[in-house]
């Protein structure tokens, strides 16, 4: 018997023309799976390591061709979170996972110090950026289309959701694999999604592309990085399943819109600075424009609007999980004690990214934490095991949850 109270089969290894698992609304599935990723630009490192590992432990339940993909009903991400769920959802030839999670840390090595240039080719450097933004932004474009290709939104192997903000509109515009299988005018090309969710203001350039309805209609799109919206896309991603839920509940899914207790929620951050404390209202007082966009090296007003986001989505979800008792379903895996290059959007040395990685898999060894919904401090939780633990017994979950899931559709 799983955990679920399903029997199922014994543990033979699926290979990789086993079919993903039957998607959101999930028909045969008991629980609702999603992941989450937070933005942060080369920050991404810290999930990216997170996710290797628990990848790792559903191989070893599965088999190495087991891939992320495969468990989660939705993948949500904003900015560099919206990268990293894209390219674990990306198809190859096959229907499968193009990237594993390994495959997306060796992403980041290999081109950060491409899209971040430290040495200033390519980046126009600090005081310039007053009048432009800091990289060009050429060098991520051009790699992302030739990683992912004419491959379009609808194409994904789950449920992806990805924010953005359109400037022309001044207001979010959410990318997800539903909607651009029934709306041909959101079934926007992949790389348009990650270049779109990850133009962060200040550092990369506004994003500009064209789509058409069935009936041949153009639509515009002017977009900025996802974090303006969600920088934090948990909520998103539980708002999207509930909605879909509420439509399709009678027909396919025994759940109420508020029943949360069978969801199964996975939120990783990508870490923040908020115990340097280096912002005083006696010194911020004084700025002006220029002060709020650039102070010591670092970005005042971006910083302040992508915590908030973050920090008042878990506020939310925390509240929302303990509130229904079923807090043990929720995991937000979250390090606010980051300092110096650490806490740098763009610091692509390779020391850095070096530090990133290992950052990751410290925090796997750190206590499972909640926000104090008194001071809105991430503590330990009491007797609550490490993060390590926590996805181990995550990935049984879910590997029980997609075992049940392919046996009830072979029966179909």
């Amino acid at each position: 018997m799983s955990s679920l109270g399903v029997s199922l089969p014994s543990r033979t290894v699926l290979n990789n023309s086993t079919p993903a698992t039957p998607k959101s609304p999930p028909s045969l599935g008991n629980i609702v799976t999603i992941l989450s990723i937070d933005g942060g630009g080369v920050r991404g490192l810290i999930p990216a390591t997170i996710l290797s590992f628990l990848e790792s432990k559903l191989q070893d339940l599965d088999g190495e061709d087991a891939r992320i993909a495969d468990y989660f009903d939705v993948i949500s991400g904003t900015s560099t979170g919206g990268l990293v769920a894209t390219m674990l959802a990306a198809p190859n030839k096959q229907k499968r996972p193009l990237f594993s999670a390994k495959d997306i840390i060796r992403f980041y090595n290999d081109n950060v110090p491409k899209i971040f240039p430290s040495n200033r080719n390519g980046n126009i450097g600090l005081l310039a950026s007053i009048f432009g933004p800091r990289y060009t932004g050429k060098y991520l474009q051009s790699k992302i289309r030739e990683l992912l290709g004419e491959t379009r939104l609808h194409e994904t192997v789950t449920e992806v959701v990805v924010p953005t903000f359109d400037i022309n509109f001044l207001q979010p515009t959410i990318f997800s694999t539903n909607e651009a299988k029934t709306d041909a005018s959101k079934d926007a090309l992949l790389s348009d999604v990650c270049i779109s969710t990850s133009a962060a203001p200040t550092y990369l350039p506004a994003h500009h592309f064209t789509t058409k309805d069935r009936l041949g209609k153009t639509r515009s799109f002017n977009l900025v990085d996802g974090g303006v919206a969600a920088n934090n896309p948990t909520l998103l991603a539980v708002n999207h399943v509930t909605k879909e839920i509420v439509i399709q509940r009678g027909d396919y899914f025994p759940v109420k819109p508020v029943d949360y207790g069978k969801f199964l929620l996975i939120s990783l951050g990508t870490g923040s600075a908020k115990q340097e404390q280096k912002y005083k209202a006696e010194a911020a007082a004084k700025w002006g424009l220029l002060s709020w966009l650039t102070y010591k090296g670092s970005n005042p007003l971006i910083d302040c609007f992508s915590q908030a986001s973050a920090d008042l989505v878990d506020i939310h979800a925390s509240v929302l999980f303990q509130a229904l008792h079923c807090e043990k379903n929720y995991l937000r895996i979250q390090d606010d004690s980051l300092e110096g290059t650490a806490a740098s959007l763009d610091n692509s040395s390779n020391e850095n990214l070096l530090k990133l990685v290992q950052i990751g898999n410290e925090l796997l060894k750190k206590p499972v934490s909640r926000v104090n919904l008194e001071n809105g401090n991430i503590e330990p939780v009491l007797n609550g095991g490490t993060n390590e633990e926590e996805l181990i017994r995550f990935a049984k979950i879910l590997s029980d949850e997609r075992r049940m899931r392919l046996v009830k559709m072979q029966k179909e």
